[in-house]
């Protein structure tokens, strides 16, 4: 790996391969240039492979372009913003291949390219940041960002809870949606660790959004069915990140970190569902390291472990998540949900209120309870989800149903919405909530 240097002096090394620098036609004098030799610029973008890019940022492993099997996702530029990419020859999702960057690059290296030139795109101007392309022998070489590099102030954790990888780092105040951030367009992402080790990440497969994953070979496919890569980043385990680096049109943004990449291992956790009269459920854990002190948690619940099983007392239906964690810190937590149910259906539905309430003599707990786990409400046999993404309140959290609910497609200017209950007429509907095995059923006279 190729030593990194300090914040402060890779400020002083930047600042001052900009000093003299102009735009259009005016003479410059390149970072890696013979003293007493100048030359002349010419600006543009260039269409920069993720491995040729990152190299010269201290990215030791080759980084290869993202693969992507959705239909749009590796070409919506609200999502990849500054990538350019190719489609797959069976028309079937494309490949993410680099990022169109600003660079400055002579005349004379230019012309030597020919037609081999990136893609180059010429501005009308110096831009705020760029790298610097020589060429030798006919192969370019493209220099670090030249740029600003300006402390970013931001919150940043990581987990191991994430299901487009092995771990997830969130950052706070990057509002990195539809194209852009608060920093402006993120081209790239450098991840440092204490060891010295710089690892490039790519759009799509590791930035998304205020998000960074990345596997480092256990999870090896994400949910939409996209191939993970993981060779360049399965050493980062046990390591501790100081710095997450920015790159966009402006230089570098850094974020300082003091973060643990927990190490992960052939390991799980399972806690089986259980009735709440049994006041028992049986657990299954396996494969932890020797050196592994487990702790427990189960938010919630009050609750005692044994070797196989999870004993818990006062319990309200509803599902509860097991962690397991290392109390040395050194291996990665384990988790598992499980859910603790009873028969009792605490809910009836009154037409004269329009809403579900409690069923004679029922616990009022377990009436909230009920209104609280709601998971799925059918109407006219369609299933639509209460919680998560895509989800219609079709019944409020004090029981009402709410007769104006909708269906929300699409985002931004493009959305459009879809009336559940859509014309007047009597409506069958039941609702499921999660611990509780019997769904309470009932019609609904909607009249317009």
């Amino acid at each position: 790996m190729k030593k990194m240097i300090s914040l402060f002096a890779a400020a002083v090394m930047l600042t001052a391969a900009l000093t003299g620098c102009g735009a259009g036609n005016e003479t410059d004098t390149p970072a890696n240039s013979t003293a007493g030799e100048t030359t002349e610029y010419v600006y543009g973008t260039m269409q920069i492979p993720y491995d040729a890019f990152y190299t010269a940022e201290g990215v030791a492993d080759e980084v290869d372009a993202v693969s992507s099997a959705t239909n749009s996702k590796w070409k919506n530029e609200g999502l990849v913003a500054g990538t350019y990419n190719a489609p797959h020859t069976d028309d079937e999702g494309g490949d993410i291949l680099g990022m169109v960057y600003p660079v400055a690059i002579s005349q004379a290296d230019l012309d030597a390219l020919g037609e081999d030139n990136y893609g180059f795109t010429a501005l009308e101007s110096e831009p705020d940041a760029y790298k610097i392309v020589t060429v030798e022998n006919g192969a370019a070489e493209f220099s670090a960002v030249q740029g600003a590099v300006v402390p970013l102030e931001a919150e940043a954790s990581i987990s191991t809870n994430t299901a487009y990888g092995d771990y997830v780092v969130d950052v706070s105040a990057i509002n990195n949606s539809e194209g852009t951030s608060d920093i402006g367009v993120i081209y790239g992402v450098l991840v440092k660790t204490t060891d010295g080790a710089v690892y490039g990440l790519r759009h799509l497969e590791n930035i998304w959004r205020d998000e960074l994953a990345w596997s480092v070979g256990f999870v090896t496919e994400e949910r939409h069915g996209n191939v993970l890569s993981s060779e360049n980043y399965a050493d980062m385990m046990g390591k501790t990140i100081h710095e997450i680096v920015y790159i966009t049109e402006n230089g570098y943004h850094v974020l300082s970190a003091q973060l643990y990449v927990p190490v992960k291992f052939d390991g799980s956790v399972a806690v089986a569902g259980a009735p709440l009269s049994d006041g028992v459920a049986a657990m299954t854990l396996t494969g932890l390291p020797e050196d592994y002190t487990p702790a427990y948690e189960i938010e919630g619940l009050h609750f005692e472990i044994t070797d196989d099983s999870v004993s818990f007392s006062d319990a309200m239906p509803g599902s509860y998540t097991l962690v397991v964690t290392d109390s040395n810190g050194k291996y990665a937590e384990l988790r598992t949900s499980f859910v603790l149910s009873t028969d009792v259906l605490p809910v009836s539905y009154n037409s004269q209120t329009n809403a579900l309430e409690a069923a004679e003599g029922a616990n009022a707990e377990l009436v909230q309870a009920f209104l609280t786990n709601i998971s799925t409400v059918t109407v006219n046999g369609t299933e639509y989800r209460a919680s998560g993404k895509g989800a219609v309140a079709i019944i409020t959290s004090d029981g009402m149903i709410d007769v104006e609910a909708a269906v929300t497609q699409g985002r931004g200017e493009e959305a459009t919405t879809a009336p559940v209950f859509a014309e007047a007429g009597v409506y069958d509907l039941t609702v499921t909530s999660v611990g509780f095995d019997e769904p309470v059923s009932f019609s609904v006279e909607i009249q317009k």
